[in-house]
């Protein structure tokens, strides 16, 4: 066992077993001064280190996409809440704390995983989902503040603590936004948030358990595609805020857009930040004094920062396509077939080059492509590829599908590479099976 420093943290990372076939590089001509160099390290030395395939996120880009957000909303007492279902792995949730985010978590698992990472209750928020009430009291019992999203858990909350421990009530606006159907959170037919038109129903719940509601929070989506979406949740959320007299915050999520294909719009985080920091001011003066702004962004501090790195196995020409085939596929990377989502997918041995149409495809025994038609610099089988905006929901949403051990993860800090997950083995896969017939 070895140990590498990040910053003021120590991981500890495992020798790789050797139960489990990872690909080989092959020798490949790469010219270094085309070759993808992700935070001080070309492609092809990370795989030749680490193995493929390979998850790698970029620490600088975390960081800068945090300032950016810090800054947008600067002019309000606020508080970035990072939603770590969007990457979970330890050595990233403890990088984003350091920088000064809380975090947003979604099971009492993720709750534990934020202590476990030295966040203290006080700057984690829980927001379940039609789980099992004994989650919401774990976190409630720990000091974790509980969002609350269901009419029925309002009321056993209420019945059991009264006003005795602080909660939020999370509010579905009935807006439809959003990119594909599975993201979007905040329409009328969503299983999220309490309606906005049983504001009476809740009211009688609080009033009647004298709970004690400190924050509002809604969140309407991913990938929404027009600022003007969160101004119009925003006049919503006051308008619900003028009946709850204590709260200390609203939370307005998230769904900042994130930029996959080369025209993609983006969330204009800046001119946002400028617009509702004004109108939040203006709500505060009406409400009497200043509450916080809260946000959870996931997607939009660590999409940027990762790349799957997959290996070129076979080039397989039929007669209606080029395809190539990968060391990896949907269960380590499972978007684009679950969402028919974009990532960029680049040559990363060769940026530059004489181009040729392909559709790269995974190893999966079943339909897992990542790409159609994409247009890549000639590859040739042993060609390391790069799948963009990797570093959220990827290794968060893999499996061990056709029983393929997930990649090994790796953080790029300070131009140095540090193994922050090592990679599964056949082992890892078999350890929690029981043996019953000898």
């Amino acid at each position: 066992m070895e140990t590498t420093e990040m910053g003021s943290t120590v991981m500890e990372t495992t020798e790789m077993e050797t139960t489990e076939m990872e690909t080989e590089p092959i020798a490949v001509a790469v010219s270094p001064d085309s070759a993808l160099n992700i935070g001080g390290q070309s492609a092809r030395q990370l795989v030749e280190q680490f193995g493929s395939p390979l998850y790698v996120y970029d620490a600088e880009v975390i960081r800068q996409h945090y300032q950016r957000l810090a800054n947008a909303f600067s002019g309000v007492p606020h508080r970035l809440l990072y939603a770590c279902k969007a990457n979970n792995n330890v050595a990233v949730i403890k990088f984003i704390h350091q920088l000064g985010a809380g975090i947003d978590a979604v099971s009492a698992n993720e709750v534990e995983l934020a202590f476990r990472c030295g966040v203290p209750a006080s700057q984690i928020l829980f927001t379940p989902n039609c789980v099992a009430f004994s989650e919401v009291e774990y976190a409630a019992e720990r000091g974790v503040l509980v969002n609350i999203d269901n009419i029925s858990v309002l009321e056993r909350f209420g019945q059991k603590y009264g006003g005795s421990k602080p909660c939020a009530i999370r509010i579905n606006p009935h807006i439809l936004a959003g990119g594909n159907a599975h993201i979007q959170t905040g329409h009328i037919d969503s299983k999220f948030g309490i309606s906005i038109h049983q504001m009476r129903h809740i009211l009688r719940i609080v009033s009647a358990y004298q709970m004690n509601v400190v924050g509002l929070h809604m969140h309407t989506g991913s990938e929404i595609l027009d600022a003007q979406t969160f101004v119009t949740g925003a006049e919503i959320l006051f308008d619900a805020a003028f009946q709850f007299p204590d709260l200390q915050f609203l939370d307005f999520g998230s769904g900042f857009k994130v930029p996959y294909k080369p025209d993609d719009i983006a969330t204009d985080v800046e001119s946002l930040g400028e617009t509702m920091t004004a109108r939040f001011r203006e709500f505060c003066a009406e409400y009497g004094r200043e509450l916080e702004l809260w946000f959870e962004p996931g997607k939009f501090l660590v999409s940027a920062s990762g790349y799957l790195l997959v290996t070129a196995t076979v080039l397989k020409q039929t007669p209606s396509c080029v395809f190539i085939g990968t060391d990896s596929g949907l269960n380590h990377l499972i978007r684009p077939m679950l969402y028919d989502s974009y990532h960029g997918i680049i040559n990363a041995d060769q940026l530059q080059g004489t181009e040729r149409i392909y559709t790269v495809v995974g190893c999966i025994c079943e339909t897992d492509t990542f790409g159609v038609d994409r247009r890549l610099v000639e590859a040739q089988e042993g060609t390391i590829l790069a799948l963009k905006n990797a570093g959220a929901y990827g290794y968060a949403m893999s499996s061990n599908y056709n029983l393929r051990a997930r990649p090994a993860e790796v953080l790029m800090l300070n131009g140095r590479p540090h193994l922050i997950r090592r990679r599964e083995t056949l082992e890892d896969m078999m350890r929690l099976q029981v043996e019953v017939l000898g």
